[in-house]
């Protein structure tokens, strides 16, 4: 932005420059008592817009641009070339202000087509002509002297095709006066609608631009200065206004900090009224089920993470403040043997232990994996599955026994949480993929505790998976009101997998040759689509494809063609329980050869003699998901293969080709896609973040989780005068739930 030159106070005084956006440069005794006071009124900026009714109005209700605050938060998405009439080059799209000299309509030849309207305007720099189409009313609305703002293309005859266009008295002034007309200077290009452009959302906030003298701070000065940030109303004002790149970046990441700072006061603060509510059982106890199974039972022995990843957990435990962990895992880092241990832990301590799990597949692979594991030592659990399938008799039985407390560890899904299931005494609860549950539905498990010696109610020990690796910031940015600890040492033994991408007919032969040499010597295969059966008509919805390949029809092609003299079975989400159990048994017993599967198959299958993983349409699937299907495979002894379907210029199926690491693969992951929504009960969709950019902004969210922890221990309820107004941006942002008390 160009400086700001102000008055001395005296004619001796010599010329004081002051900068419009901070700098680090310290200021002089004369400069601090030049500079102008701001008395802030907030109010004035629930004004409301002060616009004509018509198509503009509806625009700016329908982006919930209804007040002079809302739109100076409306910031720009990018930013275009802003040209004087001598700097346009033909061909170029540009923005430049004018002020109309002649308007006239001229009629066109074309049946049905309204007049065209040709206007010779002009700025500083010369005159050129600007045409505008099928808008005969422009003549009387648009008078000589009028200053505009137009959008639109050069021709190469000198003259200008307007494609958008806006009144620009206050906007047209600025350009004018130069201050954002040089070529190759820059004006904020916005978020639009129908009936309203990003030009004349451009004029608008030009209009309002004196209303930055009321915004708000919420950061104290302290913090501004420590950081090295300037205010908030110079941030905005940097967004919308400066004519540079850079100082552009600087305002952006200024309020990149405030948000990140915001969302991760909420996730202390969640951390903090957990902790200091109610009270959990401590599993302080020296080991004796739990130690004799992990010496006993295990078929192979614990990497250094799993190891580390216990005691940390056994620490938890031993509290009387429950456990809330998030235990991260690469795939096939052995997440589920951790997480066993922390359910025995319950057990032998005369307490109750739940798995909670998103599906129903998913559910009864936990529970064959947990017998599986237990060995000898189920005799001393008694193990029980709960899932919406559970036939009536048998659900009846399971919440009877559940109650009285003959049952001491339940896996199940959704069903789980549901007003009839009560437990005796409910100690340690293993949430698996986490945030496929939403936060009311975790909540609705922890309150399922039973009561303490005292007549309160205890919270259980939470230990939450996840499947998906993730990096330390962008954790802190999805959990950061959890503990985190990772998984990322794989067992000894484990093989890595080759992964290629398959395109053409001729490559696709290729690969299922290669996957039938796999058959012939005895090893199995998975072949997963995206779709169960072809959905036609009204129900397969706009821009679903057509083409893609779907499990019952790849079933009955492939015993037909490529695999006819193997065993097929088929595994999808839409089958009743007791067919998936039968096709998963088949599988894994080695009765068939390949399984032809949907991603139900995604997490929790571990069939070791599984070396082929063949993904069509490959490139309909997330980085994350397609990363857990991979996983599938490469379990036992011999080497393995993933063969991706589809395009081979797709970024996702490249990434997969060139990384093995899940935790890589997950920061990709977020850099081609929404983060998701963090606080609050939805855990995707809508990317919560409206400024900061993850993982670009990794070092804005260490810092900022760094600024949370220390307002936290210092003043957890904000009530310091310099947290006040941190309080009412915590509110305005997350709700007033956000600022309820946290207990003592």
């Amino acid at each position: 932005m160009s400086p700001v030159t102000v008055t001395p106070r005296s004619p001796s005084d010599r010329s004081i420059v002051l900068r419009a956006f901070a700098s680090d440069e310290g200021l002089t005794r004369e400069q601090l008592l030049l500079a102008p006071v701001r008395w802030p009124r907030p109010s004035r900026l629930e004004e409301a817009l002060d616009v004509a009714p018509g198509k503009a109005a509806d625009g700016l209700r329908s982006l919930g641009l209804t007040s002079v605050g809302a739109l100076l938060e409306h910031l720009p998405r990018d930013s275009r070339d802003a040209r004087t009439v001598s700097g346009l080059r033909a061909g170029e799209a540009a923005t430049v202000a004018v002020q109309v000299r002649t308007i006239s309509a001229r009629p066109v030849r074309r049946r049905g087509m309204k007049p065209l309207v040709e206007a010779s305007v002009f700025d500083e720099t010369g005159t050129m002509r600007a045409t505008f189409f099928n808008q005969p009313w422009l003549v009387q609305r648009y008078k000589p002297g009028t200053r505009l703002v137009l959008h639109g293309k050069a021709t190469a005859r000198g003259a200008f095709n307007v494609a958008h266009h806006a009144l620009g008295s206050d906007l047209g002034a600025d350009f004018a006066a130069g201050e954002n007309g040089a070529s190759g200077e820059i004006v904020a290009h916005y978020p639009a609608t129908e009936g309203l452009s990003s030009t004349q959302i451009l004029t608008l906030v030009h209009g309002c631009r004196g209303a930055l003298a009321d915004v708000p701070e919420a950061l104290g000065a302290a913090v501004r200065v420590s950081e090295r940030l300037p205010d908030r109303a110079g941030a905005l004002g940097a967004m919308h206004f400066a004519g540079a790149i850079e100082e552009r970046e600087a305002g952006r990441r200024r309020l990149a900090f405030e948000e990140l700072l915001l969302t991760q006061l909420v996730f202390l603060r969640r951390r903090a009224r957990r902790r200091s509510g109610r009270g959990a059982p401590a599993l302080d106890q020296a080991p004796a089920l739990s130690e004799r199974w992990l010496k006993g039972e295990l078929p192979f022995a614990l990497t250094g993470d799993q190891r580390r990843a216990i005691a940390t957990i056994d620490g938890d435990l031993a509290q009387e403040r429950a456990m809330q962990r998030l235990l991260l895992g690469e795939v096939g880092s052995g997440k589920t043997v951790v997480a066993v241990w922390a359910l025995l832990r319950a057990v032998e301590h005369g307490l109750q232990a739940a798995l909670m799990a998103p599906t129903e597949t998913l559910a009864e692979q936990h529970f064959a994996t947990l017998q599986q594991l237990l060995g000898g030592e189920q005799a001393n659990v008694t193990c029980a599955l709960l899932t919406g399938s559970t036939p009536a008799r048998r659900r009846a039985d399971t919440l009877g026994k559940l109650a009285g407390g003959e049952l001491s560890l339940i896996v199940g899904t959704h069903a789980l949480i549901e007003p009839d299931v009560e437990f005796r005494a409910l100690g340690v609860v293993v949430v698996d993929e986490q945030h496929r549950f939403g936060v009311r539905q975790r909540a609705a498990l922890d309150a399922k505790a039973g009561m303490g010696a005292d007549g309160r109610r205890l919270a259980p020990h939470v230990l939450h998976m996840t499947a998906t690796p993730i990096p330390r910031t962008l954790a802190l940015a999805n959990y950061g009101d959890l503990d985190t600890t990772m998984l990322r040492e794989l067992p000894k033994g484990r093989q890595p997998i080759e992964t290629r991408i398959v395109s053409g007919e001729s490559e696709r032969e290729r690969a299922y040759g290669q996957l039938r040499e796999q058959l012939r010597l005895g090893r199995q295969a998975y072949v997963v689509c995206p779709l169960i059966e072809q959905v036609e008509g009204e129900e397969a919805g706009a821009g679903t494809p057509t083409d893609l390949r779907t499990a019952t029809a790849e079933l009955e092609r492939l015993r037909k063609g490529e695999l006819e003299d193997h065993r097929l079975v088929l595994l999808h989400g839409g089958m009743k329980p007791r067919e998936k159990a039968q096709a998963m048994e088949q599988f894994a017993s080695g009765a068939v050869d390949v399984l032809v599967a949907t991603t139900v198959i995604e997490v929790g299958i571990d069939v070791p003699n599984a070396t082929v993983m063949l993904i069509e349409n490959a490139e309909r699937f997330g980085i994350s998901q397609l990363h857990q299907l991979r996983g599938r495979v490469g379990r036992g002894e011999h080497r393995s293969l993933c063969l991706l379907m589809g395009p081979p210029g797709t970024a996702r199926l490249r990434a997969l080709q060139q990384h093995a690491d899940g935790f890589e693969l997950a920061a990709i992951d977020l850099r081609l896609r929404s983060e998701g929504e963090l606080i609050g009960v939805r855990q995707s969709g809508l990317g919560q973040h409206r400024i900061a950019c993850l993982p670009e902004d990794a070092d804005l969210l260490e810092r900022a989780r760094a600024r949370a922890e220390t307002i936290v221990a210092a003043d957890p309820q904000l009530q310091a005068p310099e947290h006040a107004l941190l309080g009412d941006a915590l509110e305005r942002a997350f709700g007033a739930e956000t600022l309820e008390p946290i207990p003592a």
